[in-house]
């Protein structure tokens, strides 16, 4: 039971019905409890339905999979919540790491141009730590494991190597462009444009 309350499986929109950000059930059940949040009965690709903290409790279970049992019986766990007071996009850049990285670089070796799988790839610091280089948007990008191996504790130039192009910080963009459903959720769908 745990283990389904802390994964981000809930998505949460705002009043206006627009991707906003993710969340666990857990946390999706505390907003829906408390007024902040509306949970969505979708049904099919046909029927959406709002549905209050006080009705969500009594609609069946559907899978029990996506469910938390509890002494009053099993209340379904929500893939879809709407914020009451929420109207906003907000407005974000991804964060400086893997995913960041592999997403302003479009998993492509920064190096080589080849698009690679999620194993084949890790950050590499243009000029390296060990020589002042900073961990920082403008200095990382992503590269294959074997170039980053072979590159060491080097200077691109002093292994042969030549960027691509310059890396850069990515700009800001609506928070709807960095959800990822990660976990395929078919509700998720209709409102991520997926």
């Amino acid at each position: 039971m745990s283990d389904i309350l802390h994964k981000t499986t809930v998505l949460v929109l705002n009043r206006n019905w627009q991707a906003i950000h993710t969340k666990t059930p857990a946390e999706a059940f505390c907003m829906m409890a408390g007024g902040a949040a509306t949970g969505l009965d979708v049904q099919g690709d046909d029927s959406i339905v709002p549905v209050r903290w006080a009705d969500w409790l009594k609609l069946p279970v559907r899978d029990e999979d996506h469910a938390v049992h509890t002494p009053r019986g099993a209340v379904r766990v929500p893939t879809v919540i709407v914020a009451a007071k929420y109207a906003k996009v907000p407005i974000c850049r991804p964060r400086l790491g893997i995913r960041g990285i592999w997403e302003r670089d479009g998993g492509v070796c920064q190096y080589t141009g080849r698009k690679l799988a999620p194993h084949e790839g890790n950050i590499d610091h243009i000029v390296p730590r060990s020589r002042g280089g900073a961990t920082s948007w403008e200095n990382c990008v992503l590269s294959h494991r074997d170039v980053n191996s072979k590159k060491g504790a080097r200077l691109p130039h002093e292994v042969g190597l030549r960027l691509l192009r310059l890396p850069h910080v990515p700009k800001a963009m609506p928070a709807t462009a960095f959800i990822r459903n990660h976990h395929g959720i078919r509700d998720w769908h209709k409102f991520l444009g997926a």
